[in-house]
This record gives structure tokens, sequence and C-alpha cells, in this order.
């Protein structure tokens, strides 16, 4: 009797499942296979779109596999930390910072994601699977989302991208701490305004030796979880249903066991823009037979996947392996296990934006500043000795320029000009003139007053919320608001039952004009408003940002509208009033002629460059840029600045390289500083004062003009980054100054066996200040039968040494760096005579003479 009670109570204690995908104490497949096995086609299909629909009836929660993690959680509803944009990142040729970066993230991501599955919100941008990181090539500056990858050289891109992956999926061996998706696979890079039709047509040589290599660095090497397909076509098959990049390569040869993803309506693109297939039921089953398991668009081919079963294009069998892999990632991820199997789950909102993320923020935003020019010496700035300077320029007060594209909301963002006022408290006088816009001469001064603004007799904005994009017939929310002044992460709650995301509102309200004159309105939205006076649509100023003009009379009411419309993303709405005046330049410069020193803060910002953009102005089309010249109206105004006779710091802003001709050969100083992140302006104060000594290194080559490029919509790698392009650039790939002098000394290249070299060099501080140094190496295997780089960057290493010190760097290479790759896209040993330069910079005649940087020549036998 005692025996069977025991018994009893062991079974009531052992928890039971419903069905056996429940049990996490089971292996993920057999749970996979179950869960899949119990599922209707239409319940299949609904999962590989990529707001995948709950399943209740199995107690299957809804999940979006759409979110970013660029460089920091993106577009989420919460306050999170940002981080520099990617291409400064890769700046700093630190490979640990981005891991812990990324790691960051993803603790981030997580205590968003649990904190929305409690309150059963969750959502687009809180999920644990990030579409990132952009590891195409930016093997031409004129990308306009360039600013995402990691530079133009295959081996920064590969290191610096598997460091991403192992910090953003964690090393746990059962669980991921979320799911890195490498992107885009794999020839991608621009132009933006064709890449829905675009065909890339490229040897195997070029395919081989720069577009696949980083691409293969994350799925063999750091195992990276999904694979986004790209827009366009490659060799005359749409990328998401490519037999030689899908099947071939990345099933086949790379043994891929992740899931792939089109890019947003990638696969309508098939039948729509390519036109491959005639339909959506063809172009559906092209996507999934090839590999596409999951399609992201809001109505998308994939719902025709019913029809092609019917049609015979494709069985449901074949529907399931795509099934499996999504509901593969899922479960290594947790989400159907209860917390105490998860070591993430405990990971709670308090660690969003706390002091280790923040201080990394400000370490990658220090590591990735890189100085170009510094002639005679005159940064750092000592501010005891200024009395007076000047900061002026469209950027130098701009919080948006410093959160690129991609991003979310931290809770504080610095900009250039606050972090020089807050290092010159006391001591020196700062003055501040914007100057120009960024494209042009337009100056706007607010002069808002909350009486400006009633409705119906009452102070403020009648305000209507609608849950959907039409708006008419979906009237959620009306109520009185003060000021329009909004950013919303997207899915963020506006008021209870709004959410930010396929929205409409209206906001209506009277304005008073106080005097005669002509008033500005400006309008904030990123061009998803429309402003209305007295009934007429009104049309903004030919500039980027939204200027409006009303010639007002003093004590006449005027009725305003705004009608906005938000679908995806962040949203932003702000409405300010003012006067609009056009700067003269020779004015400017007249008012700052009696300060010590001018920084001035230009460049470029992700309201010009980005992602299929409707802008089309002198320089830029579409998120491209034409030209790559920094816009003329600051050119203008840096040249009258420059004519006072006093010392100009330009610090460039940007995420893609600037043709930077006058401005190198007239200007003292130039810091390029990217977009920084939710530190860059702190970043760039401690830059300017000495408080940090700058040591990023260019990802990218500044060429001199675009005079230097071949066509744009031209993949093949001739005449293209520092591996293959012969003429002079502005400034080189690899290229940095210090505020401290490096020298190399004791180049020893040793044969640890037929296949590996060890290089070794002594670096030396002899400079003034303590510094970091990235150590670069490079090889040249020139004078095959077959055309190869004039050199390729195989190894890296970010140093710190001290006002004397001295360390020796080595770097151990195997068969992969020694070899090159040949005409049929094959990897082959290097042979013959071998150049091996290792030193802060690609080597040059001046970088040898003062030993900034060594090289040797070693023979190898052709055998």
């Amino acid at each position: 009797m005692i025996s069977l009670l025991f018994i009893v109570g062991l079974t009531a204690c052992k928890k039971s499942y419903d069905y056996p995908f429940q049990n996490p104490d089971l292996n993920i497949k057999e749970r996979v296979n179950d869960l899949v096995g119990r599922l209707t086609l239409e319940e299949k299909i609904g999962q590989m779109m990529n707001n995948a629909p709950a399943i209740k009836r199995l107690g299957i929660p809804a999940y979006n596999w759409w979110n970013e993690g660029l460089h920091g959680v993106a577009r989420s509803p919460y306050r999170v930390t940002m981080f520099p944009q990617a291409i400064g990142m890769a700046a700093s040729f630190d490979v640990n910072a981005v891991r812990q970066m990324a790691e960051y993230t993803s603790d981030e991501g997580r205590a968003i994601f649990h904190d929305a599955t409690r309150k059963n919100t969750p959502g687009i941008f809180r999920g644990l699977t990030y579409w990132s990181p952009n590891i195409n090539i930016f093997r031409d500056p004129r990308w306009g989302r360039g600013q995402e990858t990691y530079g133009e050289d295959p081996f920064l891109t590969g290191q610096i991208g598997m460091a991403y992956v192992r910090g953003i999926q964690g090393d746990n061996p059962r669980y991921l701490k979320a799911s890195a998706c490498a992107k885009h696979f794999a020839v991608h890079s621009g132009p933006e305004w064709n890449r829905h039709t675009f065909n890339a047509n490229i040897s195997n040589q070029d395919l081989w030796d720069t577009y696949l290599p980083a691409f293969r660095d994350l799925v063999i090497e750091a195992k990276v979880t999904g694979v986004m397909c790209a827009y366009n076509s490659l060799f005359g098959q749409p990328c998401c249903g490519n037999d030689l990049l899908l099947m071939d390569i990345l099933r086949n040869q790379w043994k891929f066991d992740g899931y792939v993803t089109s890019d947003c309506g990638a696969v309508e693109d098939i039948f729509k823009t390519h036109k491959s297939q005639p339909d959506a039921a063809s172009a559906a089953t092209d996507a999934v037979l090839h590999g596409t398991d999951c399609e992201c668009s809001d109505n998308g081919a994939y719902q025709a996947l019913g029809k092609a079963v019917e049609r015979g294009l494709i069985t449901e069998g074949q529907i399931d392996q795509s099934v499996k892999k999504l509901f593969e990632i899922r479960f290594r991820l947790g989400m159907f296990d209860p917390d105490e199997y998860v070591p993430y789950s405990n990971i709670k909102l308090d660690v969003l934006e706390n002091p280790a993320h923040q201080a990394q923020a400000l370490k990658l935003a220090h590591e990735s500043i890189v100085l170009l020019k510094n002639q005679n010496k005159l940064l750092p700035l000592d501010f005891n000795k200024l009395k007076k300077i000047a900061v002026v320029g469209p950027n130098a007060d701009e919080e948006s320029v410093l959160l690129a594209n991609y991003y979310g909301y931290p809770s504080k963002v610095t900009t250039v000009l606050n972090a020089i006022r807050q290092k010159a408290t006391g001591k020196t006088e700062v003055i501040y003139e914007k100057g120009a816009n960024l494209t042009d001469n337009y100056i706007f001064t607010s002069t808002y007053n909350d009486s400006y603004f009633s409705y119906k007799g009452e102070q403020g904005f009648w305000a209507e919320y609608y849950q959907s994009m039409k708006a008419e017939g979906h009237l959620a929310l009306s109520r009185r608001e003060t000021r329009l002044n909004y950013q919303w992460g997207d899915g963020e709650e506006i008021a209870p039952g709004i959410i930010a995301r396929q929205m409409a509102a209206h906001y209506t309200t009277t304005f008073t004009a106080k005097e005669n004159g002509e008033v500005c309105f400006y309008l904030h939205a990123d061009d998803k408003a429309q402003l209305y006076i007295n009934g007429e649509r009104q049309k903004k100023l030919p500039s980027v940002q939204s200027y409006y003009l009303l010639n007002a009379k003093a004590g006449r009411q005027y009725t305003l509208k705004i009608y906005y419309v938000q679908n995806a993303d962040n949203g932003e709405l702000k409405l300010d009033v003012g006067k609009l005046h056009k700067s003269d330049y020779k004015q400017v410069a007249q008012r700052v002629s009696d300060v010590d020193i001018i920084v001035f803060v230009g460049g470029l910002s992700s309201h010009l460059e980005g992602e299929q953009m409707p802008l089309k102005i002198d320089g830029f089309e579409g998120g491209d840029r034409t030209s790559l010249d920094l816009p003329a109206a600051q050119k203008d105004l840096l040249k009258q600045l420059q004519a006072t006779g006093k010392p100009v710091v330009f610090v460039l802003l940007t995420g893609s390289a600037i043709g930077l001709e006058w401005e190198a050969a007239n200007l003292p100083a130039i810091l390029c500083t990217w977009y920084g992140g939710q530190a860059g302006g702190q970043a760039i104060a401690d830059v300017l004062t000495g408080d940090y000594n700058p040591a990023g290194r260019l990802p990218v080559t500044f060429y001199k003009n675009v005079s230097q490029l071949p066509d744009f919509e031209d993949y093949a790698m001739k005449g293209r980054t520092y591996r293959y392009f012969k003429d002079v650039p502005q400034y080189a790939f690899g290229y940095g100054l210090s505020y401290t002098t490096f020298q190399y000394t004791n180049l020893k290249i040793t044969e640890l066996n037929s296949t590996t070299l060890k290089v070794a060099a002594t670096v030396t501080n002899i400079g003034d200040c303590e510094g970091d140094e990235v150590v670069q190496l490079y090889l040249s295997n020139q004078g095959r039968s077959f055309v190869t780089p004039i050199r390729s960057l195989k190894g890296f290493q970010r140093i710190t040494l001290k006002k004397g010190e001295a360390k020796t760097v080595e770097f151990v290479l195997d068969s992969k760096e020694l070899s090159v790759v040949d005409l049929n896209g094959h990897s082959v040993p290097m042979r013959g005579e071998i150049l091996i330069a290792m030193g802060g910079c690609q080597p040059d005649v001046k970088s040898l003479a003062s030993q900034r940087c060594l090289q040797a020549k070693i023979t190898r036998p052709n055998k």
C-alpha cells in the first residue's frame, strides 16, 4: 500500500504535457516534427510570413520575425542604448568592442521581448530574430545604405560580422540568446532606385573573392542562424529564388541549416518586377523550393501557396521543410520552454540603457573617430588657452544625425554643440552659428508660443487618431493636445487602443498671427505628413527640411490641418513656427571672425543617404549619391570661414566617403566621426580637447571625386576599393592619425609549416602621450597568370601603448589567408613572390620612410 502511494506521488509530481512538442526535455527535432505534424496547410503557410499568427488550439503564440539590431535595438517602443552606426564600428577595428556591443544589444532585446510577452503586447520589433548585420561589401561610396555595412574589405567585414553574430547569439550550447541574420545575400550594394529590377552580372573571381567571403565566415565559422536574400537578381535569377546562391552555395556547399527570410517584398518582386514567374503562386513556389523559408510582407505572395499546392506546383511536404526550420529557431530561442530552462529569461528591463551599456556606446564612439588631418598639431584644443571658439554648421546641434538609420530612441542624445559647451564651462566662451542647412542656406529660428494655437477657443490642437492608414470610418480616439512633438517607436502605444503602426492622425488648430509678415511652419515628419492652411494643401520649400511659408496678417486667424500617416518604422512628428531667412555666408564668417578657432560640424545625414528615399536634389537621388562632394551650401560656407584666417577644424559626420579635395588642401584639421550614436557628441568633444586620443581607421577608401569611380551599376571590382584601385585616393583604406607617434621595428616572418606563417613586429609609442594603434597586416601576391588584388588585409589588432611603451604584435596566417582566388572562383595557394606589410596603415613611401609600416618579400614554391 505504501509502495503504491509512493508511485502515485511520483506520477503526480511529474509534469504532463498535452503534446510532445511542449516537453522541454525532448530534443528539438522531435518537438518540431511533432508540432508541424499537427498543423493544417493553412496554419503552416501562416507561419511562413514574418507576422506569423497565433495557433490558439495548440497554444502557439503569434510571433513577428522582423526586428532590427544594427547598432542597438531599433524601432522599439522602449528607450534603448544606441551605439555608433555600423560603418563607425568598423572604423574602430575592434572586434572585442563590437562583440560586447552585440551582447548588450541582445540583453536589451531579451528584456523587451520578455516584458512584451508577459504584458501580452508582442509584435513587430519586439522579437528575438534580428535582421542584422548587413555584411554587403561597400563597393561604391555612392550607395546610401553603405553606412549599415562594415566597409569595403571582405576580411574586415567578416571579422566584425562574426563578432556581432557571436555577441547576439550567445554561447549557450542549447539556447540562442537571440538570432542574427546575415544580409543581403549576396551581390547587393546599390543603386537603391532600381534594386527591385536590377540584375547583377559578375565574374566568378569577383563573386568568391569579394562578395561571398564575409557570408561564408558568418555561416561556417560564426554559425549565424539567419540569412536574408536580396531584392535584385544575380545572373538572371532573383536572389530569393536563386539556384547558385541559395541551393548550391548556401545549403549544399556551406551546409547552412538555419532559416532564410526574404527582404521585404522581394518574393513579390519575382513576379511583379523581375517577371521571372507569371503570378504569386509561381513566385512563392520558386522562393520556397529554393529555400526561402519566411516571406517579409504585409500581404505577400506566400498567401498563394495554398493555390500552388492545388495546382501541383509544390507539395505540402516541401512546405513542411521551411516551416520546420522556422520553428526550430523559435525552439532554440526558448519560446516554448519554462523560464527556468532558459538562461536568458531573467534579463529584466533594468538592463535598458544601464551604465555599462552607455559606457560601451561612448567607448565605440571614441574608437570610431578617424583623425584625417592635423596640420601643425592644431588638435587637441586647449580650452585653458582659448578665450572664444565658434561652433558652426548644420550638424552641430542636431540629435538625429547621430542616430543614423535603423535606430531606436535613447533617453538622452548629446549633440556636438552641447558637449563642447560642457567642456568649456567657466573657461572658454562658445558661440554658435548654424550657418547653413545640409544642402541649402535656409536658417529657421523658432518663435513658438503656445498662445499661437487654439481650437474652439481653447489652447492647443484637436487630435483624431485612426487605427488605419485610410482613416475614414476608423476613428478610435479624439482629444485635445497641447503641442505636437512626438517620437514613437514602431508599435508604441500612443493612447489606450492606439499604436503607432498602420495608423493615421489628423490635427486641427487655429493659428493666430501676432504680426504682419512671413511666417514659417516647420513640420518634421519625414514626408509622412501634409499641411493644409485654410483648406489648401501647402507646398514645402525645396529643402531637405519641411518648411512652409505663410504671408500672415496680424490678428488674422488661419485654420491649420495636419494629416499624418504612419505605416511602419519610427514615427516622428513635430510642428514648429518661426522665421526663415537665407544665410549670408560672408556675414556668418564676419560674426565669428573674432574667435580663436572655428569648429565646423557638417557632412551628411540619414535624411540624405539611406534606403530607397523619395529624394532627388543636386548630389543625391533615391537615397544614393550622385556626387562625392560635400554639399555646395556647406562648402561655400567653409570657404568663407577659412577666409577669416582663423583655424578651422572640420568635424565630418557621414556614413560614406566624401571627396575632400578642397577641404584637405585648405583646412588644417579634419575629423571623420561617422554617425556616433547617443554618445557621439561627447566622443567628438573628448577628441577635440584631447581627453581621448583618436585611433579609428577608414574602413573605406576616400576617393578624390566621382570621376575616379567606375559606373555605379557595374559590379565588377576592377578599379574599386583599395584592393583594385590603382589611382591615388584622397585618403586610403586603413588610414588614420593619432596625437602620438608609433614606430615599427624588427619585422620577422617565420614559416611554421608548409601552410602556415607567423608575422611579427615590435610597435613602440615614441610620441608624447598614450594612444591606441591599429596594427594592420597586408599581403600581395602579384605576378600570377590572373589578376589578384594589389594588396589585401589579412589581419589587424587594436592595441594600447603608453608613452615609451613597446609591444610585439604577432599574426599567424593559415592556408585561408595565404591564398588568392583564381578566375574560376577557386581558392588557390599564394605562389612566387609575396609582399608582406605590417604597420598602422597601408604601405606607401611616406609610411615606409617613417617606419610607421614595414614590408618584406618572401618567395613560395610555384607548385
